[in-house]
């Protein structure tokens, strides 16, 4: 039975962040530690939400390149077997006195045709064997157009790298208690102009059904003009806050989640990138502090370590 509590003000509540009532309702965690959705979506025919763009741009590097030389090798496969079959005499030069080598030496053919390099031993006499040359070309100069737009889109495509402390805190502070967690940018590029919105979200029994709500926290700071170092977001626990005289008990019970949606422009790439996260109730640590890890050496930069950036001590209440 979830306990009854303490409201935020009307106008800090959000009815929905585009989940949906019913999504809201499962007693699971809403966004995951690396920002993808729980959801999983079924039914769907597979031609609509199948995109083969965002499927190569969005793979893994590893995956890319292999699908990359697989497809070569397998076209020029298909090619050599293309001119094996239309007969040996159709190309001059073509070695066939040692059998299987006769097909190696098309295949290689293939692979020169089909990159337009043409070294010029082997060359097709026939007119069959000019035509499968010629379509092959084509195929060469439209499939290396589009592996290099692929590239090209990979390289553009703004990677930004947030890492979220593990756990969130309560801490005291200020004469209060407030709730605060850290994210440092991994990447070396900047990022300018950073904003961040963290979302409260727990079940409440409303006229007797159970839903979810979602309450906005307001923050010390909402944003930072730039971004070199850490930033701890805290969130004053004051009288207004849903989060006021809340105990570890009453997150679990709620099923409670902090949700954080974080927008920056990046100086590199000069596109807009976002960031999600969220913490569990299971993930929120009362009575505890971050410990300092800015080392400060007259003389030299100001380093960070984050052998530290994890790292909290528990404080007395």
């Amino acid at each position: 039975m979830l306990r009854k509590l303490k409201f935020a003000k009307p106008e800090d509540e959000y009815k929905d962040l585009g989940l949906g009532t019913k999504f809201s309702e499962q007693k699971q965690r809403i966004i995951n530690r690396d920002g993808t959705f729980n959801v999983r979506r079924v039914g769907i025919p597979r031609h609509l939400s199948f995109s083969i763009y965002h499927e190569l741009i969005s793979m893994s590097w590893l995956k890319f390149n292999l699908l990359v030389v697989t497809s070569f090798i397998i076209a020029n496969l298909f090619f050599a077997s293309l001119y094996m079959l239309v007969g040996t005499n159709e190309l001059s030069g073509l070695n066939v006195s040692q059998g299987i080598s006769g097909f190696w030496d098309a295949f290689f053919f293939s692979g020169q045709t089909l990159t337009t390099v043409g070294f010029g031993r082997v060359s097709p006499i026939g007119f069959e064997a000019s035509i499968i040359a010629a379509v092959e070309s084509m195929m060469g100069l439209l499939g290396f157009a589009l592996a290099t737009g692929l590239l090209y889109g990979r390289f553009s495509k703004a990677d930004t790298k947030i890492i979220y402390s593990r756990n969130a805190l309560i801490s005291p502070y200020k004469g209060m208690n407030a709730l605060m967690f850290r994210i440092i940018n991994a990447r070396k590029h900047q990022l300018i102009d950073v904003e961040i919105q963290v979302v409260f979200s727990r079940l409440e029994i409303l006229d007797g059904h159970t839903t979810r709500h979602y309450y906005n926290l307001d923050l010390e700071r909402k944003g930072v003009s730039f971004f070199p170092l850490s930033w701890t977001i805290v969130h004053p626990i004051t009288e207004d806050s849903p989060l006021k005289d809340i105990s570890l008990e009453d997150l679990e019970e709620s099923q409670a989640e902090i949700m954080i949606i974080m927008k920056a422009f990046d100086d590199t790439f000069a596109q807009t990138v976002h960031s999600r996260s969220s913490y569990l109730y299971s993930e929120i640590v009362f009575n505890a502090s971050f410990e300092n890890a800015f080392v400060n050496i007259p003389g030299e930069k100001t380093k960070f370590d984050m052998h530290k950036f994890h790292a909290y001590k528990k404080v007395l209440k």
